[in-house]
């Protein structure tokens, strides 16, 4: 039998998939990377929403400069763009007619309103507030340090890097997950699609996303 590890490592994301906040939901103890390296092609400044034509990506423009390699905690979003404003205008049009929209509306646009300097407090803000709502009592702690591996600590779980916008359609690999159907504004035109940004679970199902979480978790 398979004895599930007690911790787990993830690195911060921006409204991160659903896949996420079940391994949020699993462990007992929750670390958050913060002494890691910026690395491009992540959810750390992406999500991925559904529109009416299919999945819809919500990126960050990141201040210029050389981000790939930076210290996490010290990349900075572009506010010199209305990014904030473009991505609750997007997400208010695919979302609009969710049956949770208007509930949680005025608690989503607090954080579009607020003008953070780093990157990463924006996205620890994001999670702190979804967690909130979704009624998750988590309470991260940070790495402090970075360690390339944790190979040698049996009893956390390094899920780093494993969660991308490359693999989060296809979730064979994980074994511990399995998304649970919920209805979707669009479901009639995309078809059921699975392990979007929370968001989409959020605003769809409300209180009962939870549950919904819960259900996406295969124990071992």
């Amino acid at each position: 039998m398979t004895v599930q590890p007690e911790s787990i490592i993830l690195e911060i994301q921006y409204f991160a998939p659903v896949q996420y906040y079940c391994k949020l939901l699993s462990f007992e103890k929750v670390i958050i990377e913060d002494s890691e390296h910026y690395s491009k092609g992540s959810f750390r400044n992406r999500c991925i929403i559904a529109m009416s034509n299919g999945v819809h990506g919500l990126s960050i423009p990141l201040a210029s400069g050389k981000n790939q390699q930076a210290d996490i905690r010290d990349v900075r979003p572009d506010n010199g763009q209305p990014w904030q404003k473009n991505h609750f205008r997007s997400i208010r049009t695919a979302y609009g007619s969710a049956p949770f929209f208007e509930h949680y509306e005025d608690r989503l646009l607090r954080l579009f309103e607020k003008k953070y300097e780093f990157l990463f407090d924006l996205c620890l803000d994001v999670q702190s507030e979804i967690c909130s709502m979704l009624k998750l009592k988590i309470e991260p702690v940070f790495s402090n340090e970075y360690k390339k591996s944790y190979a040698e600590e049996k009893n956390l779980l390094d899920f780093r890097n494993k969660l991308s916008p490359k693999s989060c359609f296809d979730q064979s690999w994980d074994a511990n997950f399995l998304p649970a159907r919920y209805s979707q504004v669009f479901e009639d035109k995309n078809a059921f699609l699975s392990n979007l940004s929370v968001l989409d679970l959020l605003l769809c199902a409300g209180p009962e996303a939870k549950y919904y979480l819960n259900k996406s978790i295969v124990k071992p």
